[in-house]
């Protein structure tokens, strides 16, 4: 008897211990995730968080007559081809008087933005009446320099190892000394599209071809994917071939995205010859990739309408098809809804599929229609990643700070939609 009672007391300790044991690795495994995701974090939002703001100097610039409109004729067309940034060399001159050397100077106008040129010239256009004058203005900084000043460790490395000389190095700290440096927020980042020069790039083309491809993407998927969850769960007989097609939806969800993106080069481009790296293709593309994800929501989400509902409309004269369309999918919409959402967060975060379809080309313009040729948001991301450029790096964060913001704030908006009208049974 005192031998069975020993057999349970240990048999219990044992099971106590593997329970013991199987909580402490569960805690390890979301400790670690966490501690994964603060990681991550942390070195994106660095990085990403300096792009925000980007470098000013303070110059002098004089409007010299003779090279800016030198016939006195006030002519728009002439004064905007004229060498502004022949302007804004000597302008930086007069800051430093003791440089003569020609290679000093164009080093020293490497510290001003070569859109600076076409921005003086816009500025003259419209205030003809600064011609011959000076004014100070505060002109955007190269990405060189302005990614030593956000970077001040990169000072006390070697020459070789910088990216500016110690001459330019000195005339950074004299304009620091004089503080005609200041920091401003990175509007061109907002307003902008792709360019070669980082403190000129920005994400708005990204982000527009990124809205018109969601928006063929909605188009698309959500009426074709409701449409066959309803049949498929409500409607359709239960034989082999509804077993056939559920299983292959159920595939196609955990097919690899560039697939599709195959699928989209063959028949779209190839076949159908639609234009190269436009929103309508790519929404075509992430449509088919989306589809099995809300079927599948769908589905779910009539599952979980109680059978009461269909027999009480059944009962009251409807048939099967006005108790499904009348009553059910009403009341699974908030769950068709939160899956939608989710299937188009996952489209947003998609750049393989977009990759094979062209739209990894670099356009400098933000697209007005859907055959327009543009880039998304991922893609965008990834070819600044792939350029050599130091001041693409930031860039590279920033665009993945605000894509992930984009992805938390359509959760959110499906865990919301989910809480607020689901109901419960």
């Amino acid at each position: 008897m005192n031998s069975n009672l020993d057999k349970v007391k240990l048999s219990l300790i044992k099971r106590k211990r593997q329970e013991a044991l199987f909580r402490f690795y569960g805690l390890i495994g979301i400790i670690s995730a966490i501690l994964f995701l603060i990681i991550i974090l942390y070195s994106v939002i660095s990085q990403g968080q300096k792009a925000f703001f980007t470098t000013f100097i303070k110059v002098e610039v004089y409007f010299d007559s003779e090279i800016i409109d030198p016939e006195n004729k006030r002519n728009s067309e002439d004064i905007q081809f004229a060498d502004f940034g022949g302007i804004i060399s000597e302008s930086l001159k007069r800051k430093f008087p003791h440089i003569s050397d020609k290679s000093d100077v164009r080093e020293l106008a490497s510290f001003i933005s070569t859109s600076e040129a076409d921005n003086l010239a816009e500025f003259i256009v419209k205030n003809k009446n600064f011609i011959g004058e000076s004014k100070t203005l505060w002109l955007l900084a190269s990405s060189t320099i302005d990614v030593i000043v956000k970077n001040p460790e990169m000072e006390k490395l070697i020459e070789e190892d910088r990216l500016i000389s110690d001459k330019q190095l000195a005339w950074l700290n004299q304009i620091k000394s004089n503080n005609e440096l200041k920091r401003e927020l990175n509007k061109n980042f907002f307003t902008k599209a792709d360019s070669t020069e980082p403190e000129q790039a920005g994400i708005w083309g990204s982000l527009v071809g990124s809205f018109l491809t969601l928006i063929i993407t909605l188009i698309l998927s959500f009426p074709v994917a409701v449409a066959a969850g309803v049949f498929l769960e409500e409607l359709a007989p239960k034989n082999k071939f509804t077993e056939f097609l559920e299983v292959n939806i159920n595939n196609l969800a955990a097919v690899p995205s560039i697939i599709f993106g195959l699928l989209g080069l063959a028949i779209f481009l190839n076949i159908m010859h639609l234009p190269r790296s436009a929103p309508i293709v790519g929404g075509m593309v992430l449509a088919l990739m989306t589809l099995p994800t809300i079927i599948i929501a769908t589905r779910s989400s009539l599952k979980s309408i109680p059978p009461s509902i269909r027999e009480a409309a059944i009962g009251l004269g409807a048939t099967k098809f006005q108790s499904v369309i009348d009553h059910v999918l009403p009341l699974a919409i908030p769950g068709i809804m939160t899956g939608t959402i989710i299937g188009m967060s996952r489209a947003l975060g998609e750049s393989a599929p977009l990759l094979m379809i062209g739209m990894v080309a670099f356009i400098v313009d933000a697209p007005s229609s859907f055959l327009d040729s543009s880039t998304a948001l991922p893609v965008q991301i990834y070819l600044w990643k792939s350029t050599a450029a130091r001041g693409f790096v930031e860039l590279t964060a920033a665009g993945v700070i605000v894509l992930l913001a984009f992805l938390i704030l359509m959760n959110g908006l499906a865990v919301f939609l989910r809480q607020k009208f689901e109901k419960k049974w």
